[in-house]
């Protein structure tokens, strides 16, 4: 664009965070899921979207439907909880999503932390396709300390290697403090998420240099490179490489899910969801020693803008949140438009 081309706004529409729920709940359930499922998948596409995550909110839609009607997924299946331990709740997702297995071993994951100070949730045979925050950001609003991890499909490859093993495998903190919202981070242990490569694709941007590699492994900055035959890179060199793999053994190796290299989607063209596993932590900071908790997070966050931190981790969610709640979440009228057709059949 020159200088003095005028900038073109794309034309919106402001929807209520409920409203855009029902419209995508809708579209799941055109396509499959029932309608648990579809509401639980509906509610973390939409809470994405409104907080401004944008590589997981309706942007996921057409993934969803085309994994959906491959076959490769089953949307109305039934996760089964599993009491094995004190401290340790089992879910198989039964080659469901991981967000319907997440909430029914949401209740007992909580009570046995609250129980024991500690409790972990190992989810296997799910699917996880979308933005890892939501999964984490409901215990910290509760006053507990989540952490969560999940496996992916093979695209990234690892420090020193030459060919693709892990996926992008982020992980995901959350932390109450005294005041304001909850301290929160989701990270991708790959330089960037592979929804964010796939946006710059469609847009016909260039990434910066460092992403990722080409099909032949040569440096490249061209997103479709990436895509088509090429992959990603570790974030940090060997750091992030090693918490890549640390991602797998805790997703795949404790939990009975797939490695992100084990599942076989060749038959179900379309299908874009990994058949892997998540791993959560959950901690009940009342039982430390020393001082409250989220006082002490507080202090922490007080001490980072004293030495100059503008911005913490997690704050552009919350304003981009704050603006969706006072106007609307907004979305382009053309892909509205596609979205409710979707939703019509």
């Amino acid at each position: 664009m020159s200088a003095s081309s005028p900038l073109v706004e794309t034309p919106c529409e402001y929807l209520s965070l409920p409203a855009l729920v029902q419209l995508l709940q809708a579209i799941l359930q055109r396509h499959g899921c029932s309608a648990e499922v579809a509401r639980c998948l509906a509610q973390n596409c939409a809470v994405a979207e409104r907080d401004g995550s944008h590589s997981h909110g309706i942007f996921r839609i057409p993934g969803y439907i085309s994994t959906l009607d491959s076959g490769w997924v089953d949307g109305r299946a039934l996760p089964v909880v599993e009491d094995v331990a004190p401290a340790f709740v089992r879910v198989d997702a039964a080659n469901g999503f991981a967000q319907p297995a997440l909430a029914v071993g949401r209740e007992l994951l909580v009570r046995k932390a609250r129980a024991a100070g500690i409790a972990v949730l190992a989810i296997r045979n799910s699917h996880h396709f979308a933005a890892l925050w939501p999964d984490v950001e409901p215990f910290a609003e509760e006053g507990l300390v989540a952490l969560s991890v999940v496996n992916s499909m093979t695209c990234v490859v690892p420090h020193g290697a030459d060919r693709p093993l892990f996926g992008t495998n982020p992980i995901a903190f959350a932390a109450p403090q005294a005041k304001g919202q909850p301290i929160v981070f989701d990270l991708a242990t790959s330089t960037i998420a592979h929804g964010d490569v796939q946006i710059a694709a469609s847009k016909g941007e260039r990434l910066p240099p460092g992403i990722g590699v080409d099909s032949l492994g040569q440096p490249t900055q061209d997103p479709r490179a990436i895509l088509e035959g090429g992959a990603l890179l570790p974030f940090g060199g060997h750091k992030g490489s090693a918490l890549s793999m640390m991602v797998e053994l805790l997703c795949a190796g404790l939990t009975g899910g797939h490695f992100s290299f084990e599942f076989d989607w060749s038959n179900h063209p379309g299908a874009k969801t990994p058949w892997t596993g998540q791993l959560l932590i959950v901690i009940d900071p009342s039982k430390g020693g020393g001082q409250d908790f989220a006082e002490r997070s507080q202090e922490l966050v007080r001490q980072m803008h004293a030495v100059g931190l503008k911005r913490l981790p997690g704050e552009r969610r919350h304003w981009q949140r704050a603006r969706s709640q006072e106007r609307g979440i907004a979305i382009a009228c053309e892909r509205l438009e596609q979205l409710r057709a979707l939703a019509q059949g």
